[in-house]
């Protein structure tokens, strides 16, 4: 009746130590460290760069923990913050001869002090959020006016051309906020340009009137193209704001919306605010040259010749340099779009570019011209140009549309083109709030969340002990054990824990403990009723699941709904709260019941149960009495 079978208490060995494995490196605490990150959009951090880092450390006679690849940048662990400042000035002096224009960014961050084998298990510490470890807050607004009107001048650009090159003449095209407005001299010119433009512009609605002696056409911004911008500028913002931070050398920044139009950015570890808000905030343009192609141009790029007159030297993909004509074809104003595909031909990986009509007539008529030349696109930061790419002209390019192509691997073309989409902001963006968190006080944070956890913990299971006595033991071990769980879970999401985080975890604490109160006051019950010890463990177990199930459901249910309408710190607390919940369901009645099994299930003649005092009225007590010595009678 109370035994478990072999698999099941395996299964639960196996829970407590992935779950004991995953807890560990949250107890081991950070340890300084180096990292090594690009500086320039087409500069790429990969495993070559490791034994760089190594040889500057080894021969400034410093010994790091370890150096390794982490996503896209190269950290050293180190054992003390005096290691961790020489070797960030070796590492910088090696990796970038020239101050003035450094290739990599080494910054000092902090590291988990774990063994490497918990690391090679991918068994990591969970982040910790701003407020416990510091760092600066910006609330950002983005101007969703600029980014409709932008909009709006695109499309006002595309008609002029659109009806150009069908030859529909117009008496003015005029444009006032989000509507365009175009006059025409007689209905039937109207109606040609209503069918044209309807079929190719399909973002805007169209409506025809009398205007005295002319027609006007009035074009508005449909909703739905409406809520497309509006949403492709907030997303484009978040992924140019994801580029600079970088810069910042932050571990974990936290860049998410917040509403419709505001974007939250937190950088735990930063404390220079002027800084901060100097990378966010900073601007990033694009231009579309001409390269040279003169013998000149060739021993000026070799190294060997001065720079032609009306050209610069500039350097590409891979580190080869180039010389550009300083006539700029095209800025990235005139780019729509930029996405990565394939050639529908030799299926080789491109980058399909959208411009406006501005822009797209003056790539044809360049194109046109230079067919066989390579054309270079850079991106400027702080003033200085980096190539993106350098492609060649294959044939005159008409339409507004763009396919870069040519010995590209898919993840070069991705990010050619997220440098080529996201190097300047889509819309304006304003600082509304602004505060930073001082080292100190998430220090302090930390102590009081793991002293509340602590203590809130330790009297739980003091009075458990005290009241249900064994049973109240059992409950107290499977409390640790959704601990345990919950902690481990969330390191293996890697989730950021902040301190709404760590109070879910404590009220997480008390629910749980409430389910092995239901269970152990029924078992109680049962015993009360006359029940023998081992169908009042049954039936105490068995009785209470109902209940616990109904009541952590519901809890659920609301936790389910912050999750999805909350935000910012509502979110952090409803991930601890809602996963507390699954963890505490598993460890009350699963574990517990292991335990209880364990204990009493293999003891044939069990007379009582360490559950506390089981309290029955006199009256009760003696009819229940009456009714147990006369049972044997009745079956003799």
């Amino acid at each position: 009746m109370n035994r478990y079978p072999l698999w099941k208490y395996a299964i639960l060995l196996v829970a407590l130590i992935v779950g004991t494995i995953y807890t560990l490196p949250n107890f081991f605490g950070e340890a300084p460290a180096v990292q090594v990150s690009s500086a320039k959009a087409t500069l790429k951090v990969d495993s070559a760069l490791v034994p760089r880092v190594q040889q500057a450390i080894k021969a400034a006679g410093i010994e790091a923990d370890f150096v390794q690849l982490d996503g896209t940048s190269v950290r050293a662990r180190f054992q003390s913050t005096d290691t961790q400042l020489k070797a960030k000035d070796a590492i910088d002096k090696a990796l970038n001869p020239d101050a003035a224009d450094p290739s990599y960014i080494v910054a000092l961050n902090l590291l988990s002090r774990s063994p490497h084998w918990l690391s090679a298990l991918h068994a990591l510490p969970m982040y910790l959020g701003l407020d416990l470890r510091g760092g600066v807050h910006f609330l950002m607004q983005v101007d969703m006016k600029a980014a409709l009107t932008k909009r709006a001048e695109a499309l006002t650009g595309d008609i002029r051309t659109l009806l150009r090159d069908k030859n529909l003449r117009h008496a003015g095209i005029t444009r006032d906020g989000n509507n365009v407005d175009i006059r025409f001299r007689d209905r039937e010119t109207l109606a040609g340009a209503r069918n044209l433009l309807a079929e190719q512009l399909p973002d805007l609605s169209w409506t025809d009137a009398p205007d005295g002696a002319e027609f006007k056409l009035s074009g508005v911004l449909k909703p739905e193209a409406m809520r497309k911008t509006q949403e492709t500028a907030v997303k484009q913002n978040i992924t140019t704001l994801h580029n600079r931070v970088n810069e910042l050398g932050v571990a974990e920044p936290v860049i998410q919306q917040q509403g419709l139009d505001r974007v939250v950015v937190q950088l735990p570890g930063v404390q220079d605010t002027a800084k901060a808000k100097d990378i966010i905030g900073r601007t990033a343009t694009l231009e579309v040259r001409m390269v040279e192609d003169s013998a000149e141009a060739a021993a000026a790029a070799a190294g060997s010749g001065p720079v032609p007159f009306g050209t610069e030297r500039y350097v590409e993909r891979g580190g080869s340099a180039l010389i550009l004509k300083r006539q700029v074809i095209l800025t990235g104003e005139n780019l729509v779009d930029a996405q990565a595909g394939f050639d529908s031909q030799t299926q080789e990986p491109t980058v399909n570019l959208t411009l406006d009509a501005k822009g797209a007539r003056i790539f044809r008529d360049v194109t046109r011209e230079s067919v066989g030349k390579r054309m270079a696109i850079l991106l400027f930061e702080k003033g200085k140009g980096e190539v993106v790419t350098a492609p060649v002209i294959r044939s005159e390019i008409g339409g507004g549309r763009v396919q870069i192509s040519g010995r590209m691997t898919t993840v070069e073309a991705n990010d050619t083109a997220l440098l080529l989409r996201s190097g300047s902001l889509a819309a304006p963006m304003e600082i509304i709030e602004e505060r930073t968190i001082g080292p100190s006080l998430g220090a302090e944070n930390i102590s009081k969340g793991f002293h509340s956890v602590a203590w809130g913990f330790a009297v739980i299971v003091a009075f458990m002990a005290l009241y249900y006595m064994l049973f109240g033991l059992f409950s107290g071990i499977a409390l640790a054990v959704n601990l345990l769980l919950l902690v481990s879970i969330l390191s293996m999401l890697q989730a950021t824990l902040t301190l709404p985080g760590m109070a879910a975890m404590a009220l997480a604490l008390g629910m749980a403990i409430d389910s092995n109160v239901l269970i152990n006051e029924r078992v109680r019950e049962e015993l009360r009723a006359g029940k023998s010890p081992q169908q009042a463990i049954h039936g105490g177990y068995e009785h209470a699941w109902s209940t616990i199930l109904d009541s952590n459901v519901t809890t659920l249910i609301a936790g389910l709904a912050l999750l999805a309408f909350g935000s910012g710190p509502v979110r952090g607390f409803a991930v601890v709260h809602c996963i507390g919940i699954l963890t505490s369901m598993f460890s009350a009645v699963v574990f517990s019941r292991a335990l209880v099994n364990l204990w009493y299930g293999r003891q044939k003649r069990l007379k009582t149960l360490s559950v506390g005092t089981v309290w029955r009225p006199p009256g009760e007590e003696a009819s229940t009495s009456r009714a147990v010595e006369q049972a044997p009678a009745v079956k003799g």
